[in-house]
């Protein structure tokens, strides 16, 4: 939630209980505490917690099924692209690349086989037809060679077909043979590592994933995951600023930037749960030592505002809007404003006001006040309770205890 929404909540369920009136010092007035209106500086921020997490990571599942018989890694450690991770039992894989190698074997010498045939029987027609025309040979003689050239041609297309087809079966099964070898697609570190020498490797059916076998990640360039809370994520921007501090780094701060703002709500595992956002933000020069799932803190810095008017974020109240006699409120029209209440000739008297940027005290004013004006901004249960008109007083600062002699 803001600091501007919290102080507002925290104003509507104060007890409405006013003390401090000191009429026994002779005091006219409520006793407040006042500040001048006057121009500051104001950042405004969005903060959220979330997870370190590698910018790019590959979870690597199983091709073929099968027992473990090979694992070369350990988390932890650096591999580079291509080594060898693990190797699933290669015996039946290696075993159908040696029938399909047979197969294709036999249909190529089967081609072969047709291929000369139909030369022979091209040959044998093209003189068939030569003698045909020069009234050498019957009709009869020369019909049949023209079919045994058909069955020959047909031949040599079905025998081609089969080729293809050993040729393809053959391609499949080795490409299987070679997902016995698992190995690593990117340089990177090792950070998961969820199965064991022995165990089997199962893959995935239909719209169920197979089980990740290993967890390959670039900590070169990692990020953190935040979770930003619905009333805060429409002013994360891509390319904001941000500071990210990790529990496992304590007094250090990471500079970093806004890569990725989520479009949807973050699925919810309860309806008691507020609905929150995905931001990911980049660190910047992380350390070496940094580890996926840390927890981590950002400050996401969403707009500043130089030199503006502005007042304490404790001095904003939420006040009734009285209507005229005769007037009634539109659908959807709001019941409520927002301001401030000013000391004006010992009175405290209420200013709505606009509001624009907060910051983490303070809020800027778009209109309502001109600088200069005291500002009533406490003390708490005293503001909340003001109606406009009260006698008020600056309350005066209670003198300093002496100090004990030792």
């Amino acid at each position: 939630m803001k600091p501007k929404q919290m102080w507002i909540l925290g104003g509507g369920l104060a007890a409405v209980v006013v003390i401090g009136i000191a009429a026994s010092r002779g005091d006219k007035g409520l006793p407040v505490q006042v500040a001048t209106v006057a121009k500051e500086n104001i950042q405004a921020k969005v903060s959220a917690n979330g997870k370190v997490q590698a910018v790019k990571k590959v979870d690597i599942t199983a091709n073929v099924m099968g027992p473990v018989t090979q694992l070369k890694v350990k988390e932890g450690d650096v591999v580079r692209k291509g080594d060898l991770l693990l190797e699933i039992d290669p015996v039946r894989s290696k075993a159908t690349v040696a029938s399909l190698q047979a197969s294709y074997q036999a249909t190529s010498h089967d081609f072969e086989t047709a291929k000369a045939r139909l030369e022979q029987a091209r040959s044998d027609f093209r003189r068939a037809e030569a003698n045909h025309k020069a009234g050498i040979i019957s009709q009869s003689d020369y019909e049949q060679s023209s079919t045994a050239f058909r069955t020959a041609q047909s031949a040599f297309a079905g025998a081609q077909q089969r080729v293809d087809q050993a040729r393809a079966d053959l391609a499949g099964g080795r490409d299987t043979l070679n997902k016995t070898r698992i190995t690593a697609p990117m340089d990177g570190v090792v950070t998961a590592k969820r199965i064991e020498l022995g165990e089997t490797a199962v893959i995935g059916l239909q719209n169920q994933p197979g089980t990740v076998l290993v967890t390959v990640s670039d900590m070169n360039k990692v990020e953190a995951e935040m979770e930003v809370d619905e009333a805060s994520i429409p002013t994360v921007r891509l390319g904001q600023e941000a500071q990210v501090r990790i529990d496992a780094y304590p007094n250090q701060v990471f500079q970093g930037v806004v890569t990725e703002v989520g479009g949807s709500p973050i699925v919810q595992t309860s309806t008691n749960e507020a609905i929150k956002f995905k931001v990911k933000v980049q660190i910047k020069n992380p350390p070496i030592t940094i580890k996926p799932g840390l927890s981590a803190q950002a400050d996401i810095f969403t707009g500043s505002r130089d030199n503006v008017l502005a007042v304490p974020l404790q001095a904003l109240v939420m006040k009734e809007i009285k209507l005229k006699p005769g007037q009634t409120f539109k659908p959807g029209e709001p019941r409520e404003e927002e301001g401030v209440f000013v000391m004006e000739g010992g009175k405290a008297v209420f200013r709505p006001i606009k509001t624009g940027l907060t910051g983490d005290m303070n809020v800027e004013v778009a209109s309502g006040l001109n600088g200069g004006e005291k500002l009533v901004i406490g003390p708490f249960k005293v503001l909340r309770d003001l109606k406009g008109g009260e006698d008020i007083r600056v309350e005066k600062k209670k003198a300093a205890a002496p100090k004990k002699e030792g």
